[in-house]
């Protein structure tokens, strides 16, 4: 009774709200989007708040989601959202679909945001002088967006002296990058928009007050607790936002494109989402994309403008399960390869320049990646390849010879240029088509490599390693990173690849799987490593921490950071990455056997025992030294044998 109170006071609808739940009870058990007044909605959410267990919140009849139904449509009660979506219509000024919010003196539709910016809505801002948006009301009379009243004061939640507005909800100074905070709640533990608390320890509005009272409603879900009802709440913002863009020509989101709509009105801190759908260039690609009646694949966005837009929203499309996973570097590596091609006039130019770029390189490239992504620097390898057999073909024409007809003293004269580049890679090219029968009687000696080259501070290895291990003011990944070059001696590109997989837990001792070998972690790299696990969240617009399988995530949604980047970041914090890997990598060949050394680190057997030479001499001759210093002494001391 106490609930049924509550759903409506007056007692003609008290008898109105039990009649029509005697006549149909599975109003009760899912079906209240049937319901004949909005007092059926109330009582079932009483008795959901009162610990009623065989009571159904219904859903909405048209998208299905268990939220306020709000609106009438057709004799159902639906959420706001689909009233809205029924109500669409084009806004005679922006001509975006959208509900109307008002309509001008001849009738025509305007959305909120052509109302909001109507000349006659307009006023003169008490700071600036010019007629914009009202953003904020004081004594003192109306302030725009940039004008409104904020001082420079201490933020009650973050503790950062910038430019900040008085929250009222805490009266305590609210900067611009707390108030748009959203993250997990340390009292109840849900992902929402932080109001108070701090950043250790931030709450949420019913752990800050749980007084309800204090609060007011978004005006759309009528569910979140917020300090204004005038404006929806970031949830709502981003679910309208994500209907304009994504509606078709019909105003419906295609079914190609549902799962990324619903990762994206899902996702856990919808600000994100909200700015990253307010850039104009995203939503344009996506207005393309759903007024596009092709099904969406890799090869209708190739024929988009390409930009790191394009490339980011093919990462989320991929995230989203909406395209194939695709090599993208490796795509692009096979174009520009094609271009250069196709750019010779000379066919016989063209069909060689085709063996070697394709059939040799782009061949090995593609049986070493095998099911992996090409890297940064494995695309650039064969970039300079090519470039560099371009130039050489480029040098050729330009004295009248070929390579059939290239001599030996031509190719001398073409190593004391000046503007030399590409030297190696050059050589490479020269021994490939000496090796094919292309050229006759040319020879390039390749250079092997003489071992370390540059300084090996390992006083400064340990000062950068005590320094990673006991600053806590830098962030977890950077400090693991630098670990895992300074300890271990790793490559960029391995470490930006780690997966949490690779990480194991057992007895109290945390390893990682660098080569065919666990490594055990020492105290205090374990603890750091585990708590970048727990703590580790993509920089994407779709993506949980929990979703990713990568150590270091990055910013585009399902992949990595990459090997450049991590690169930049280690620099930032004072460590050079090609001389601390080279610096680790002669002590530890110094102290470890190649074979193990190998097995630890996951580099190759030759690799290991060349870095060991160089250190350390050749442990396999070392009995053979030692028997040549013995004979040498004795002769010394016996002259006469």
């Amino acid at each position: 009774m106490a609930a049924l109170g509550r759903a409506t006071v007056r007692p003609a609808g008290q008898r109105r709200l039990a009649w029509a739940i005697v006549n149909q009870p599975s109003l009760l058990t899912g079906a209240g989007s049937d319901a004949p007044t909005p007092a059926i909605l109330r009582f079932i959410d009483e008795l959901l708040a009162a610990g009623a267990s065989n009571i159904t919140r219904p859903p909405c009849p048209r998208c299905g989601r268990p939220v306020a139904l709000s609106k009438l449509l057709d004799g159902q009660r639906v959420c706001r959202t689909c009233f809205a979506h029924h109500r669409a219509v084009p806004c005679a000024g922006c001509e975006a679909v959208r509900e109307p919010a008002t309509r001008d003196a001849e009738g025509r539709p305007l959305c909120p945001n052509c109302l909001s910016n109507d000349p006659i809505n307009l006023e003169d801002c008490r700071g600036c002088g010019r007629r914009r948006r009202v953003a904020a009301r004081t004594a003192d009379g109306p302030w725009c967006d940039h004008c409104r009243p904020r001082t420079a004061a201490t933020c009650g939640i973050c503790g950062r002296s910038t430019l900040c507005e008085i929250s009222a909800a805490t009266g305590e100074p609210w900067c611009d990058r707390c108030q748009s905070w959203w993250a997990r709640c340390s009292g109840c533990h849900t992902i929402a928009s932080i109001r108070g608390g701090t950043r250790k320890a931030p709450l949420c509005a019913k752990c800050l007050n749980p007084d309800p009272g204090c609060w007011e409603r978004c005006p759309t879900c009528k569910t979140t607790w917020q300090t204004s009802a005038h404006r929806p709440c970031h949830r709502c913002t981003l679910t309208q936002r994500a209907d304009e863009v994504f509606a078709g020509p019909d105003g419906a989101v295609r079914h190609e494109l549902a799962p990324l709509h619903a990762a994206l009105i899902g996702i856990d801190r919808p600000v994100t989402a909200v700015a990253w759908l307010s850039r104009p260039a995203v939503a344009r690609l996506l207005k393309e994309i759903a007024a596009d009646q092709r099904a969406v694949t890799h090869d209708v966005l190739d024929e988009l403008t390409a930009g790191k837009t394009l490339d980011h929203l093919r990462a989320v499309l991929v995230a989203g399960g909406i395209l194939p996973d695709r090599d993208e570097r490796l795509v692009k590596l096979e174009r520009w390869t094609s271009r250069t091609i196709a750019s010779r006039d000379d066919h016989e130019e063209r069909a060689m320049l085709h063996n070697y770029a394709v059939w040799h390189h782009l061949r090995r490239l593609r049986r070493r990646l095998g099911a992996g992504h090409a890297t940064h620097l494995q695309m650039a390898n064969v970039r300079s390849h090519i470039t560099a057999a371009v130039n050489f073909l480029d040098w050729l024409s330009g004295s009248g010879l070929t390579l059939a007809t290239c001599t030996q003293p031509d190719l001398d004269q073409w190593k004391v240029r000046e503007d030399l580049s590409y030297w190696d890679q050059t050589g490479h090219f020269i021994r490939w088509a000496t090796k094919n029968r292309l050229a006759k009687g040319l020879t390039f000696g390749a250079e092997r490599w003489q071992g370390p080259v540059g300084p090996h501070d390992s006083e400064g290895r340990w000062d950068d390693a005590r320094r990673l291990l006991h600053d806590a003011t830098l962030s977890t990944a950077d400090r693991v990173a630098g670990l895992l070059l300074l300890f271990y001696a790793q490559r960029l590109s391995t470490i930006s690849t780690l997966t949490v997989d690779q990480v194991t837990e057992e007895n109290g001792q945390v390893s990682i799987q660098l080569g065919t070998s666990p490594t055990v972690l020492p105290e205090p790299l374990a603890a750091l490593v585990l708590d970048l696990i727990a703590t580790r969240r993509p920089y994407t617009v779709i993506g949980h921490a929990d979703q990713t399988p990568w150590l270091f995530p990055g910013q585009l949604p399902g992949q990595h950071i990459s090997a450049d980047r991590l690169g930049l970041r280690l620099i930032a914090v004072g460590i050079q990455p090609g001389q601390a890997r080279s610096t680790a990598l002669f002590a530890l060949a110094e102290e470890v056997p190649a074979a193990i050394l190998a097995r630890m680190l996951g580099i190759h057997i030759q690799v290991a025992v060349q870095w060991q030479k160089a250190s350390a001499g050749d442990w396999a001759a070392y009995a053979a030294d030692v028997s040549r210093r013995a004979n040498s002494t004795n002769r010394e001391v016996h002259p006469n044998v």
